[in-house]
């Protein structure tokens, strides 16, 4: 489905449908696209894949993780281009419609630090006992594997029940994603949707409430039939 608006009502009704957007951009002009791909990827929580040398790095004491410390920081680096000349799918209506989330309470980070520096992180947003997973960056080696271990462990503390995390990058594979038919994807989101869990104590914590924690009414999208593009998100 292409058009639409980027507001939290058509947000918040797309994702509990099971689709997302994904604005493509043609030289000046951005259009606005939903998708809701067929198979979907998911990370199973018990499927998650921490290397040796992976597990090293989360012991040594190296990084600093939090949560929703620099919601604005990771969405911006996760925005920027992975190598010269790249372009984004994050663009800045996106950027400020989930940052727009961020304070409702409803989209949230983990921030990876290394010597007082944000080296990696990743962001998302979360319903119910459901927790979409949008994007990731590092500036550092291993730095974005450390942030997803750390989301994962969190939201299995807290609850939750499902990691969707669109479509299978090789990256996403080598940490244990999986991809399943989307009418069981919608069935188990359904489902998810429907637990009382949340990301943190406060269902809607207000900005200057942002937890730390380290180890105008508009028409709804319809349902979408749209299949995946040929490239995933950067994640």
């Amino acid at each position: 489905m292409v058009g639409g608006l980027l507001t939290t009502d058509w947000l918040l009704t797309a994702y509990r449908q099971g689709i997302f957007p994904w604005p493509v951009c043609d030289g000046q002009n951005e259009i606005l696209a939903w998708f809701s791909p067929d198979p979907r990827a998911v990370l199973e929580f018990d499927g998650l894949y921490v290397s040796r040398r992976l597990r090293r790095r989360l012991n040594s004491g190296q990084f600093q993780v939090t949560f929703d410390t620099d919601f604005p920081s990771v969405i911006g680096a996760c925005a920027g281009p992975r190598t010269p000349g790249d372009g984004t799918w994050i663009t800045p209506h996106l950027a400020e419609a989930y940052i727009e989330l961020h304070r409702l309470g409803v989209t949230h980070s983990v921030e990876v630090w290394q010597g007082g520096q944000l080296v990696g992180g990743l962001y998302g947003l979360a319903l119910g006992g459901f927790f979409a997973g949008e994007s990731m960056f590092h500036r550092v080696r291993d730095a974005s594997k450390v942030a997803l271990v750390h989301m994962v462990r969190h939201l299995q503390s807290r609850g939750f029940v499902m990691f969707d995390v669109q479509q299978a990058s090789p990256h996403l594979v080598r940490m244990g994603a999986t991809e399943i038919p989307r009418r069981e994807f919608l069935s188990r989101l359904k489902r998810a949707l429907e637990l009382p869990v949340s990301f943190t104590d406060a269902l809607h914590p207000a900005v200057s409430e942002r937890p730390t924690v380290c180890a105008n009414s508009i028409s709804p999208p319809p349902n979408s039939n749209a299949t995946a593009a040929s490239s995933a998100p950067a994640c």
